[in-house]
């Protein structure tokens, strides 16, 4: 039987990981790109309507202009860009396809895949991590903490009119989060460990929730740690040692994510205990396993504050030298 040889595996298709594959491609090299979820998956999880932070030029890849219909592009204009420069350079990507392990024999690299028809294996030479953060959302490991009635993901704040929420979290997507479902009719609780939000949330969004708060349209429970989740309901322990029940109908634990460090270290690639940031040549990006890349994001292990697509697409031509 013919077994699938790739120059090529770059695991994570988006931006960072298209980037990548530009990269590739002016070095002669036509990589195989593997999603496991959709192209830009990051971003579709991004809620419906959003704007990003940043101008569209520092958003482009390949030399591929961004133009968006205002100063910030939404979600739905990134996602209409990648998508565009996926079809114009006819880049090869496997959507719901998961890299799940990967050995080397020699100077070839086996990569274990999970796909919707089942297992297979592609070997290569060279394979490149663009996976991000967004791999796993940070549990807090407490009973009643799964799927449909927590959500790690923020959807669409429209299907929550009407009802109680409660959001858990403090930083800015909990707190955007916690805006977004106020504005369009929820009954919000705001459920945060800290005692008063960090200075990382916007400059222009924290006042607006101090504001809400203090008139009373959002509820908080500042300095709380939740106990556990129920069926309509989470149970907290409020900042006066006191248990709480807060009714929920829905519940959005947005306490971040990180990146997928078991996956690195079946890969045999080294993870510094404290950071979990990777042994990586910084002129190569090469880990110390061989052939195995990193880029983007999970090159600065659980700090992934100062890697975004802006600096981070930059990463293939460090790993692709012609």
């Amino acid at each position: 039987m013919h077994k699938e040889f790739e120059d090529t595996v770059i695991v994570g298709g988006g931006p960072i990981g298209l980037a990548c594959a530009l990269s590739a491609r002016r070095c002669g090299i036509d990589p195989l790109v593997i999603e496991a979820g959709a192209i830009a998956d990051s971003i579709v999880r991004y809620p419906i309507g959003m704007g990003f932070f940043t101008t569209p030029e520092l958003l482009e890849i390949g030399g591929h202009p961004f133009v968006s219909v205002g100063q910030k592009p939404t979600r739905e204009e990134a996602l209409k860009y990648y998508r565009g420069v996926v079809r114009a350079d006819q880049l090869r990507v496997r959507t719901y396809t998961r890299l799940v392990n990967a050995h080397r024999t020699g100077d070839v690299i086996t990569c274990t895949l999970e796909t919707p028809a089942g297992e297979s294996t592609v070997d290569c030479k060279r394979l490149v991590l663009a996976t991000g953060y967004f791999g796993e959302p940070n549990l807090m490991n407490v009973p009643g903490e799964s799927p449909p009635f927590v959500s790690h993901y923020f959807d669409e704040p429209h299907l929550s009119f009407g009802l109680d929420v409660v959001v858990i979290g403090g930083r800015n997507s909990a707190v955007e989060a916690a805006l977004e479902l106020f504005r369009a009719g929820a009954r919000v609780t705001l459920v945060y460990r800290g005692t008063t939000f960090p200075q990382s949330v916007k400059y222009w969004v924290k006042p607006d929730i101090e504001n809400r708060i203090a008139a009373r349209e959002i509820s908080a429970r500042l300095g709380a740690t939740v106990l556990r989740i129920e069926p309509g309901a989470v149970i907290i322990r409020n900042a006066e040692n006191i248990e709480e029940r807060l009714h929920a109908d829905r519940v959005y634990a947005l306490t971040g994510f990180r990146a997928d460090f078991a996956l690195f270290r079946r890969l045999g690639i080294e993870l510094e205990p404290d950071t979990e940031r990777a042994s990586v040549n910084p002129e190569t990006l090469e880990t110390n396993v061989p052939g195995i890349y990193m880029a983007g994001s999970i090159v600065a292990g659980r700090f992934t504050s100062g890697i975004f697509i802006e600096n981070g697409r930059f990463d293939g031509d460090k790993i692709f030298r012609c």
